[in-house]
């Protein structure tokens, strides 16, 4: 299946589908020598999973990483990373009631269309579970990037109407203590006491995360097609649920005047402001990378709903299955498993033209 790799240095190939045995992934150009912590690789994947939360998924998966092949001695090898998480609480009869319906917003129809054959059982190669393997991907490169003193600090900063004011770098355990994962305690409140009326409701709510990237050295990045902030908007775009993506001012831009939008230099080679959100050009510039991701609500709501079966025929369909209210809390270690490997791949792009 195409489209099923990220990268052209570090690259990660992910496999397998939402019901099947077990979904996977293989990374390729992985630098040898690199120790690695496990522990951090499984602590990421522990942030994403389901059952955290009142208002995430219930379905209970361990998503312990086993890795195969190109590690030994916790050591990085230079050969392919092999790696699986097996499905152990899958419950396909779950599925069964949309196996001849299209459900809305979901991608049942257009798969139906490109292939003729689809996995109805939990969506398949499009559910959402596949994001677990990025998350291992991600945790491996964010350790790389550690090494030249990049940081990232991912969270969410709105839910429905509820939003933060302030952009800022968060520390982790700020991020974590919060349910939503929204480091200003005030607004998670907010937000959790909506998600709850949303969940009565029978509903979904949607939101947006911010990420704040500290320490991306100048010069990443390449010119017209390969920008950096093109690539990353790929990346972020490439996340189930996912319908928009701005770095620095963003849209904030459109209603701004050129003297007010420009980052003056300074002595240091630092800006006075960072509206250009650390890329100019398509190139890092040496300040902190800022940027947020739009979530739409969760396609599945546990109200009745019409649709139509591959014939054409207006069905009613009732919900069923295991669902998330909310997806952005548990998509925080996506964005940034995604930023760190856009960012690691294009430090390893500009080690290649130095040599």
């Amino acid at each position: 299946m195409s489209g099923s790799t990220f990268g052209k240095v570090f690259q990660l190939t992910s496999f397998g589908e939402s019901h099947g045995a077990a979904i996977g992934g293989i990374i390729q150009g992985c630098p040898p020598g690199i120790a690695l912590n496990l522990d951090s690789i499984q602590y990421a994947l522990d942030r994403r999973k389901p059952g955290q939360q009142k208002h995430s998924s219930p379905r209970k998966e361990a998503d312990t990483v086993t890795f195969l092949s190109g590690i030994h001695e916790g050591k990085t090898l230079g050969t392919p990373i092999g790696f699986i998480l097996e499905n152990l609480d899958a419950r396909s009869q779950d599925y069964a009631f949309i196996q001849d319906v299209y459900r809305p917003s979901h991608a049942d129809f257009t798969y139906a269309q490109k292939y003729g054959h689809r996995d109805p059982r939990g969506g398949g190669r499009s559910s959402a579970r596949e994001t677990a393997c990025r998350v291992v991907a991600g945790a491996i490169a964010e350790q790389l990037l550690e090494k030249i003193g990049v940081k990232f600090s991912c969270y969410v900063d709105q839910i429905g109407l509820h939003r933060m004011e302030q952009a800022a770098f968060y520390p982790a355990d700020a991020i974590d203590r919060s349910e939503v994962r929204c480091p200003e305690v005030s607004v998670a409140q907010s937000m959790v006491s909506y998600l709850e009326e949303v969940r009565k409701a029978g509903d979904t709510a949607g939101g947006c995360i911010r990420c704040v990237i500290e320490g991306v050295p100048a010069g990443l990045g390449e010119p017209v097609f390969d920008k950096l902030h093109a690539n990353l908007g790929k990346a972020m775009l490439s996340i189930n649920a996912v319908k928009g993506f701005e770095i620095g001012s963003g849209f904030q831009a459109a209603t701004m005047k050129g003297s007010e939008h420009n980052d003056a230099f300074l002595e240091d080679f630092s800006t006075a402001t960072n509206y250009s959100g650390g890329i100019q050009g398509g190139i890092s510039n040496g300040m902190p990378i800022t940027f947020r991701v739009a979530f739409k609500p969760v396609a599945t709501v546990m109200q009745a709903q019409t649709t139509v079966n591959p014939q054409g025929e207006i069905v009613s369909l009732e919900p069923k299955g295991r669902h998330d209210v909310c997806v952005v809390p548990r998509a925080v270690p996506i964005v940034q498993a995604m930023a760190a490997l856009v960012i690691l791949d294009a430090h390893l792009q500009n080690q290649q033209l130095s040599l």
